[in-house]
């Protein structure tokens, strides 16, 4: 699939839930947000049917996002059902490592490759600050079950305020460095005024080279993450969102006033 700047999409992020079960102050409110019903959730089917349609048509690279994935009841039979889909060459998933020690084996015996964790810092007061209920030292046995269960390479999200040589920045590199890991900085990012920047060691905020389509949770095909444009899926039908999702993508991100981070998977 060619958008009209005639850059290859061929990777879809797919966010399975808008709960957290952190409540991070760049991403969500400390008392939270009013979550989707049920209903309103994209069902196991109508995601693989949606991968299906996709990976039938060039995707080839599916990420699992959330609000926090592994929060999904069901998840590791979700991984599965996708990883089954012949010509996904990569599958992985954003997670922030809480409940890797619980399903880090279960995630790789369903097909998962690897994982993206999220780790701001190494002071444990700083991290239960920024993520206002989270506990350090269980995201770091998060990242001991992923390595343990080779979901790898294991990539750091490092979010940092203006610089990847800021004292917390560089101890999760040094952390990185030290257990074979990767870590992307990931400057801290505002929908509204449509602030964002090229993530260090990614190629996410390059918009000339973007190959990503986003799926939220309600059954929203985006074009862009810093855009309002979004197709229903469920309204629309499968080909057709698809179709105006690649047509109308943007050249470059701009703003994005109706979505947040937490329900779209950054």
């Amino acid at each position: 699939m060619l958008d009209c700047f005639n850059r290859k999409i061929n990777y879809l992020r797919i966010s399975v839930t808008d709960r957290c079960n952190f409540r991070c102050t760049y991403c969500m409110p400390e008392e939270g947000v009013k979550m989707l019903t049920h209903k309103e959730i994209l069902s196991f089917d109508e995601i693989v049917e949606i991968v299906k349609y996709g990976v039938a048509n060039g995707i080839s690279k599916v990420r699992i996002t959330g609000g926090e994935p592994l929060v999904r009841k069901g998840i590791v039979s979700l991984v599965e059902m996708i990883a089954k889909i012949d010509g996904i060459k990569d599958l992985s998933m954003t997670t922030n490592g809480a409940l890797l020690p619980k399903y880090a084996e279960d995630l790789k015996q369903a097909g998962l490759q690897r994982v993206n964790i999220s780790l701001d810092t190494l002071d444990a007061d700083i991290f239960k600050k920024i993520t206002r209920v989270g506990d350090l030292n269980i995201v770091l046995a998060g990242i001991e079950a992923a390595k343990k269960a080779g979901l790898e390479p294991i990539k750091l999200n490092c979010v940092i305020k203006k610089s990847s040589q800021e004292p917390d920045a560089q101890t999760v590199a040094k952390f990185a460095e030290d257990n074979g890991l990767f870590v992307r900085f990931i400057h801290e990012m505002n929908l509204e005024t449509g602030e964002f920047s090229v993530v260090e060691g990614g190629e996410g905020g390059n918009c000339a080279i973007c190959n990503r389509l986003r799926l939220t949770a309600d059954g929203m095909l985006k074009p862009c993450l810093f855009s309002n444009d979004n197709y229903d899926i469920r309204e629309l039908g499968i080909e057709k969102a698809f179709t105006l999702a690649i047509n109308n993508k943007p050249k470059s991100g701009h703003t994005n006033t109706t979505g947040s981070f937490y329900n779209i998977g950054g």
